[in-house]
C-alpha cells in the first residue's frame, strides 16, 4: 500500500519511477535486472546514480501543479535559499519543522503537507499534540507560514521560525 501511495502523486504507474534526470520512466523490473547483472553494487550505483528521489521527485511535482518557483518557495517558507536549493537537489533532507516550512512555502493543503513530511522521513502532523493541532488548523485555514507562527506564539507553543 505504501509503495502504490507514493507513486500516485505524479501518475506514475505502480512499478515504474522517473530516472530523475531526462524524466523518462523505468520499470523497476529493468532496474532489478540491471543491478543482478551489474559486477558489483558499486558499479551498479555508480552507473545508476541511485538515491532516494521520492521527496525531491514529490517537491518538483508540487512546484509544478501550484506553478511555483524554488525562489517563491524559499520566500515564502522562510527558510534560506541555499537550504531549499540543496533539498530540491536531494543534497540534503529537511528535519521536521524545515519539511512543515517547506510545505507553506509550497501552498500545501493538509494531505498535500502530511505526504511532505512522509517523504522527508519525518513524522507526521498529528493532531493529539498541541502543537501539530495549531499547524494543521492553520493548513486547513490557508494560513501562510508567517501568520501560522503568530497562531503558535500565541498559543505559547515553539514557533517554525526559529528567532535567534
Amino acid at each position: 500500500m505504501a509503495d502504490s501511495a507514493r507513486l500516485q502523486y505524479s501518475g506514475i504507474k505502480e512499478g515504474m519511477r522517473t530516472n530523475g534526470t531526462s524524466g523518462e520512466k523505468i520499470l523497476t523490473e529493468e532496474l532489478l535486472d540491471r543491478l543482478l547483472a551489474s559486477n558489483s553494487i558499486e558499479a551498479y550505483l555508480d552507473e545508476e546514480k541511485i538515491k532516494d528521489r521520492e521527496l525531491v521527485d514529490y517537491l518538483q511535482f508540487l512546484l509544478a501543479r501550484h506553478g511555483l518557483k524554488r525562489a517563491d518557495v524559499a520566500r515564502a517558507s522562510g527558510l534560506n535559499a541555499t537550504v531549499v536549493y540543496d533539498i530540491f537537489a536531494g543534497k540534503s533532507r529537511p528535519g521536521r519543522d524545515h519539511a512543515i516550512m517547506l510545505a507553506f512555502g509550497l501552498q500545501c493543503d493538509v494531505r498535500e503537507t502530511q505526504r511532505v513530511l512522509r517523504f522527508a522521513g519525518v513524522s507526521e502532523l498529528w493532531c493529539r499534540q498541541r502543537r501539530d493541532a495549531i499547524i494543521l488548523w492553520c493548513v486547513q485555514q490557508g494560513f501562510d507560514r508567517a501568520s501560522t507562527d503568530d497562531e503558535l506564539h500565541r498559543f505559547g507553543e515553539p514557533t517554525l521560525l526559529s528567532v535567534d
